[in-house]
């Protein structure tokens, strides 16, 4: 099981555009329209399995809502924060 990080940790390895919400990071991706976001929240869902660590996805018009958190450790990893990062990857 990971670690959990500490207020000072998540701070400092808070990907670019993600937020701490409680015990969970989130971050909304926006699209110019449906699909494109569709899209985006497969391919990230491929890096999720591949990580086999899996976060809660929204989609909805122009937007994909991703939220991390690791429910074992109960709160915010490395697990967590490594995961935004690819993502945010994934979406440049």
């Amino acid at each position: 099981m990971a670690d959990l990080l500490s207020d000072e940790e998540i701070e400092a390895q808070l990907p670019a555009d993600w937020e701490r919400d409680g015990d969970e990071i989130v971050r909304t991706f926006e699209f110019d329209s449906y699909l494109p976001g569709v899209g985006f929240a497969s391919g990230i869902a491929g890096i999720a399995e591949d990580a086999w660590h899996h976060p809660e996805i929204t989609i909805t018009w122009g937007e994909v809502e991703v939220r991390l958190t690791t429910h074992d450790a109960g709160g915010i990893t490395e697990k967590d924060t490594d995961l935004a990062a690819r993502f945010n990857d994934a979406y440049e």
